[in-house]
């Protein structure tokens, strides 16, 4: 569970180094006081967790698999789902190497 502990502002900007760190190794939640009122609240970040290779390459086989069902959207169905405005470029052809699919 963490630590709670209040702190004023004149002490967080001559320590704030050590305030941050402290946060983050101990886990402690400060609130931030100001002429004797709380005004915001610092709290750790809690750390990402790193992906093994083994989960990217199984997340990569199954997009894949996905794509090969036709399960894919295009960028307009992405923006629309998304509720953002069209592209105000036009779609271009899907290219071979050879030039333009037909």
């Amino acid at each position: 569970m963490a630590k709670t502990r209040t702190i004023g502002v004149r002490s967080l900007r001559a320590n704030m180094q050590k305030i941050l760190n402290e946060a983050r190794r101990d886990n402690v939640h400060f609130v931030i006081m100001r002429f004797g009122e709380p005004v915001a609240h610092l709290v750790p970040v809690k750390p990402r967790r790193k992906r093994t290779m083994e989960e990217l390459e199984a997340d990569i086989a199954e997009a894949r698999r996905q794509i090969a069902r036709g399960e894919w959207y295009t960028t307009e169905e992405v923006r629309q789902m998304l509720g953002l405005p069209a592209s105000k470029y036009r779609p271009q052809r899907n290219r071979t190497s050879r030039g333009y699919r037909a």
